[in-house]
């Protein structure tokens, strides 16, 4: 695999990609979150996902050997994988390709071709999760405050959603630091959804994606 794309990008942008080895070394360090379903990851600088397509992957085989028999549940928990991952990146094609890349991953584990809903599912999840942005500004490429959606698999084939701003969170997270003023609040005073929305099934994810289109 190559590191960079060009030297021009690598300039404009420092542009420079992870090699392999050592994004399974570092994810080792974590290795027990990496193997959990329903652990979040969030890479500010996803690139083409060369830390985010390795994580799901874990993830995925965390779902075969818990779900493997049941293609009803090893199809929705796949999905909460993917639902667990999200990265921001500045560059529009790598953001594309790091969904495009994840998707495939997810597709060829479950056998999807790209009518089946939950391959449609995850494609629109990846459309939230994955975003064209700037992690310092926390602003999308239009100039949006960036806002990730938080989802939970609630069982029986419906999920939760509930959205919250990323410069929100960034700074909230610093109030119940050890030793803040407001240390002592608990998560549910400080981390506020910006948006809730009802129990959502696979199709209805489906049918989102095929709305935006």
């Amino acid at each position: 695999m190559n590191l960079i794309k060009s030297k021009r990008r690598v300039a404009d942008h420092g542009e420079v990609f992870t090699p392999r080895w050592l994004v399974e070394n570092m994810l080792d360090l974590v290795k027990g979150e990496t193997e959990r379903i329903d652990s979040r990851f969030l890479e500010p600088a996803c690139g083409s996902g060369n830390f985010l397509v390795p994580v799901l992957r874990r993830k995925l085989a965390a779902v075969e050997a818990k779900y493997g028999r049941s293609d009803f549940e090893k199809g929705h928990y796949a999905l909460l994988a993917v639902m667990c991952a999200y990265g921001i990146e500045l560059l529009a094609d790598n953001i594309a390709e790091c969904r495009a890349n994840m998707l495939e991953v997810f597709a060829d584990y479950l056998n999807l071709n790209e009518t089946d809903e939950l391959y449609l599912a995850a494609t629109y999840v990846l459309s939230q999760n994955l975003v064209n942005g700037d992690a310092l500004t926390m602003r999308t490429h239009d100039g949006q405050p960036i806002t990730f959606a938080e989802w939970g698999y609630l069982g029986k084939g419906k999920f939760q959603r509930r959205d919250f701003r990323f410069d929100l969170l960034m700074q909230m997270s610093s109030l119940t630091q050890e030793g803040s003023l407001f240390a002592h609040l608990g998560k549910h005073e400080v981390f506020a959804p910006t948006k809730a929305y009802p129990p959502i099934s696979v199709g209805e994810l489906a049918c989102g994606l095929l709305a935006v289109l």
